[in-house]
């Protein structure tokens, strides 16, 4: 058996090649003319999900007004929803989890040449143009991320600026966290860590925020409410758009006072929707129905992890311990096989694959950082399309071993 759940066919046939998938911009293929039909399961991102048909109703029957007005009762609703969910004193609609992000740091970060002390593989520093220099003039200082998404304490204390006004330094005004943690593979940031980080940032009387855009999984696995994780923070950014299934948006929210300068920045950076309404009548949709199947998206990311642990041949690795939620990292180790060319024939289909699977299944994957792949779970992939994931990587796998072996 390969887990608990699904076992793999074996003696697969050779792969064909076709033309590579472009990852995350690959769209669906249909198999050759005649071919039994391609199936595709899409573990590219979370975001890659589209709303049903509850969503879709609440969306076209949703209430709306001038939001800019604050006269939208849908998107107030929303935001009265979100912050307490999250124990948050209040909360905004923001349309992206980057705007979210960058609109903290502004609020925080009041003067040009302020400084924020962030994770060097967070996706604030990474993933979102810079745009805390670009466009709000904070200077970043990076600590070291830890396997499991969090700092060392002792390190993140010593960037911490002491001297200032000295003119030589920028003034330390915020710390960021992220949870759970993309690039480490959708790890939960431990409570006992987030204490002591709280601590010592009213030390030194700075704030916390945490790019919490998948935080909601964070809650899920931990089994607990997102307010005891968030009680340790000031502010939070929480997407809508990853798990939990909306098409649209984020959520900004901490004390009143800051969700009101951040309304004002939500405006400068062009954020400002009218009638948002049909936008947040999703988030709602997402907040109130879509929290407790989460769990489903953990079991299958860690069915398929366990699936891949037990492929004959062994040429994928991966650390089954830090599959948490619904990200999955994985090596691939064999010879002369990166990962662009493993996503690559993941995402091909040929008439012998057909013949042996009984169709055809396209696997769209993402090549990571530091020579991984990248694989999220999200509502659109089911334990069936996990299984049939499954059994192709196994195809893969046979495939490449047989091409290694020949060639020799």
């Amino acid at each position: 058996m390969i887990s608990s759940r699904f076992s793999l066919l074996r003696g697969f046939p050779g792969l064909g090649l076709r033309p590579a998938a472009r990852f995350y911009y690959a769209g669906a293929a249909d198999g050759a003319s005649g071919s039994p039909p391609v199936r595709t399961v899409d573990l590219r991102s979370d975001t890659v999900t589209k709303p049903g048909p509850r969503m879709r109703g609440a969306m076209a029957e949703a209430e709306v007004g001038d939001d800019v007005f604050g006269e939208d009762p849908t998107v107030n609703e929303l935001q009265r929803l979100a912050a307490g969910i999250f124990g948050m004193e209040s909360a905004l609609f923001v349309p992206s989890g980057t705007m979210s992000n960058l609109i903290a740091v502004m609020v925080h970060c009041r003067q040009r040449g302020d400084e924020m002390i962030v994770g060097d593989l967070s996706h604030l520093h990474i993933y979102e143009q810079g745009g805390s220099a670009q466009l709000a003039g904070v200077h970043s200082t990076t600590v070291t991320t830890l396997l499991n998404g969090a700092f060392d304490l002792d390190q993140v204390e010593a960037k911490i600026r002491r001297g200032y006004p000295d003119p030589h330094y920028p003034r330390s005004r915020l710390v960021c966290v992220e949870n759970t943690h993309n690039i480490q593979g959708g790890r939960v940031l431990p409570l006992s860590f987030l204490q002591e980080l709280r601590t010592l940032v009213d030390r030194y009387d700075l704030q916390l925020h945490m790019d919490g855009a998948r935080v909601m999984n964070a809650a899920v696995a931990l089994g607990v409410p997102p307010s005891t994780i968030l009680q340790h923070c000031h502010t939070v950014s929480v997407c809508l758009s990853k798990g939990l299934g909306a098409p649209v948006g984020s959520i900004l929210a901490g004390p009143r006072e800051f969700t009101q300068q951040a309304l004002r920045a939500r405006k400068a950076l062009g954020g400002g929707l009218r009638q948002a309404g049909i936008l947040a009548a999703a988030g709602k949709v997402a907040l109130s129905e879509l929290l407790g199947r989460l769990q489903e998206d953990h079991q299958n990311a860690r069915d398929f992890a366990q699936a891949l642990l037990q492929c004959n041949p062994p040429i994928y690795q991966l650390d089954l311990d830090a599959v948490e939620t619904n990200i999955l990292r994985f090596r691939v180790c064999e010879p002369g096989v990166s990962p662009v060319e493993l996503c690559r024939r993941a995402a091909q289909v040929c008439e012998e694959e057909e013949r042996t699977l009984g169709q055809g299944v396209r696997v769209l994957m993402f090549p990571h950082v530091g020579g991984s792949v990248r694989a999220v779970w999200h509502l659109g992939v089911s334990e069936e399309d996990t299984r049939l994931a499954a059994l192709k990587m196994q195809f893969v796998a046979q495939r490449l071993t047989r091409e290694r072996h020949k060639g020799h």
